[in-house]
């Protein structure tokens, strides 16, 4: 669904209050990525972008995602994890199973404060095919890279394609945005605004103009353990 620019800012502001706290950065030895927390019928993981993954050495932990206040510090080594990706160059994803982020934090005496994407909001295959092929409003939310180096919570509002089975954000988007999930709309059974997760970020490809490749959330979802 193509929104007017009015109900895309709209959308994009809750976005920022609904799930803000799902996102989180990574620094990687490619460059900057984002991931965020989905709630699965299998369990919480942590997905970002295969080629993400592949380079990531830590999370960044925004104070407003841990609490108590002040005891997490500023990032996780990836390292100190046991825990490993669950990498599908595929669609170009990766996954991490969160058991071992919240055993971490306990051990250090702090915990997660997240909101995690719902499931239930994932795209679906009717909700791809009702887009036909014409643009619909993808509002991407990531920590991009500040002039200082920060990573401020950031939304970009984009337009989104079918490129095959998957979808295409027709734009170049700022570092750090690789990895970050993208929601649109579409209206439900009763006509009311309906949110979808429509996928995960992808690094833009070789072809210039063409923007970044999105893998939809139904196909990771398919691809994640099952319950």
């Amino acid at each position: 669904m193509l929104l007017e620019p009015d109900a895309e800012n709209e959308v994009a502001s809750e976005l920022c209050q609904l799930l803000g706290r799902a996102i989180l950065p990574v620094h990687a030895a490619g460059g900057p990525g984002t991931a965020f927390f989905l709630s699965h019928p299998g369990g919480e993981f942590l997905l970002t972008a295969e080629g993400v993954a592949a380079q990531a050495q830590r999370l960044g932990l925004r104070p407003s995602i841990t609490e108590p206040a002040g005891v997490a510090g500023e990032s996780l080594a990836l390292a100190d994890l046991p825990a490993q990706w669950i990498r599908d160059a595929r669609l170009g994803v990766a996954a991490l199973p969160t058991g071992e982020l919240h055993g971490f934090a306990a051990g250090q005496g702090w915990r997660w404060r997240v909101q995690p994407v719902p499931a239930t909001i994932a795209v679906r295959a009717d909700d791809l095919a009702g887009f036909g092929v014409g643009p619909v409003t993808a509002i991407v939310l990531a920590l991009g890279v500040g002039v200082d180096g920060g990573r401020p919570l950031e939304v970009a509002v984009e337009r989104a394609v079918r490129d095959g089975d998957s979808l295409r954000i027709d734009a170049a988007l700022p570092a750090g945005y690789v990895g970050a999930p993208v929601f649109g709309v579409r209206p439900d059974d009763v006509g009311e605004i309906s949110l979808r997760c429509l996928g995960i970020v992808l690094p833009a490809g070789d072809e210039a103009g063409r923007g970044h490749p999105v893998t939809t959330l139904d196909r990771v979802l398919a691809a994640l353990p099952a319950p």
